[in-house]
């Protein structure tokens, strides 16, 4: 089973057409951004052309379809999934696409106007690609490979399985969400109405890559109460929370901070801090694989805070949790190691060698997997995503869509 590269980079092409930045600001809408149920609407009127069932467009953006079994309809019923927003982290249009063909290992200029230099020594992961056909973008937008390569993957061994009609199948169930960007595209996925027995969100980044461990994690929110008295008369009296902020961020374990943290090492993070001497906010990340080291990080912040409200008055800090995600792995090994299995055998069969790693981060598959959908996640191809030396190498593409229709297959061997 070959897919065709060029009509996956031809519908590839055609989705980063499409403006589909997600707003993390905007909570109150879904999507967050119009641009993505303009692309919600296209793909639900390609998978009907392409001949798929069952195809369903609700009102916040989420595209449900089927593709019926074809002689194993005693199989389980596999999904595949993929968000159509991108990130905001970077330029998200017009994107301005470019193919590099048989990659010689050197510095690219992306764009004579800066100039924009993609270079070899700041991305010495691409070396790998030499020889291969890379796209990437003119050095002003991000690509979108996140995640509108992993759309194109599943829409693409889809129409695969659609046009060989002599190949057996299950049925198979194909989901495509708005603001996973933001965090919130779970908040709406009716697993129920979905209806597989398990799935896997084709959100991934390098060739081979397999997830199916991630970080828990909290989002807590740190408020500090000040005291604001006029300058020439502050001694003795003035409570500056910005300080109070300042201090808070020093007291955290110098060590456990992304920047120098890896694999599964877990950390604290202050990602903003807002306000002035009277009150100032601060947002910070807790993450960390295990769950027991999760919550003696929550409770150490909580120590903090005692800490401070003794050394300065009680209400002086207040830590206002919020839990995001857990770690899948805690639902993947009970009983569910099999949807691992299945995508390893099927990365084999595509001639890919599986990359097992701890995701440092979080993804749907997490949430939807403790909703009751078992949901590892797979490689797209792409690096550098959310940036403007984002790229994809275009027979890791190819190789994200051969894994799905690989499973696909590979699950019509299964028994419900």
């Amino acid at each position: 089973m070959e897919l065709d590269m060029d009509v996956m980079v031809k519908r590839f092409k055609d989705y980063i057409g499409f403006d589909t930045q997600s707003d993390e600001e905007n909570d109150k809408a879904c999507p967050s951004t119009p641009g993505q149920m303009v692309l919600s609407k296209h793909l639900a009127e390609e998978l009907k052309a392409i001949g798929l069932t069952e195809v369903d467009l609700d009102n916040h953006g989420y595209v449900m379809a089927t593709l019926p079994a074809n002689g194993a309809a005693d199989a389980p019923v596999v999904g595949f999934i993929a968000h159509v927003d991108t990130s905001p982290d970077a330029a998200g249009g017009p994107i301005k696409p470019q193919i590099v063909k048989d990659y010689d290992g050197k510095d690219i200029v992306l764009n004579e106007n800066g100039p924009v230099v993609f270079s070899t020594k700041d991305f010495p992961e691409v070396l790998k690609y030499k020889g291969q056909d890379i796209m990437f973008t003119d050095g002003t937008t991000l690509l979108g490979a996140d995640d509108k390569a992993g759309v194109t993957a599943i829409v693409s061994a889809m129409e695969y399985l659609v046009n060989h009609p002599e190949i057996r199948h299950g049925k198979i169930r194909v989901g495509f969400t708005p603001d996973e960007e933001t965090g919130r595209s779970a908040d709406r996925f009716d697993v129920e109405k979905f209806g597989a027995d398990f799935a896997y969100t084709i959100d991934g980044g390098e060739l081979g890559g397999l997830e199916y461990e991630n970080f828990n994690a909290a989002n807590p929110v740190i408020t500090f109460h000040g005291r604001s008295v006029h300058t020439g008369d502050a001694k003795g009296k003035m409570i500056n929370a910005i300080t109070l902020a300042a201090e808070w961020q020093q007291l955290l374990p110098a060590g456990e901070k992304p920047e120098y943290t890896e694999g599964y090492e877990g950390f604290f993070h202050v990602y903003k801090i807002t306000g002035g001497v009277e009150q100032c906010t601060m947002n910070m990340l807790v993450r960390d694989h295990s769950r027991q080291k999760f919550e003696q990080r929550k409770a150490y912040l909580d120590d903090m805070a005692d800490f401070f409200n003794k050394k300065y008055g009680e209400g002086t800090v207040e830590v206002t949790p919020h839990d995001v995600y857990f770690n899948m792995l805690e639902k993947i090994e009970d009983g569910n190691m099999y949807v691992v299995e299945l995508a390893k055998q099927a990365m084999e069969a595509a001639g890919v060698t599986p990359d097992v790693q701890p995701i440092r981060g979080g993804t749907d598959g997490a949430r939807l997997s403790f909703m009751g959908l078992p949901c590892p996640n797979i490689f797209t191809g792409g690096a550098n995503f959310h940036g403007r030396f984002e790229y994809l190498p275009l027979n890791s593409l190819k190789k994200a869509g051969e894994t799905v229709l690989g499973i696909a297959v590979g699950a019509a061997a299964l028994k419900k």
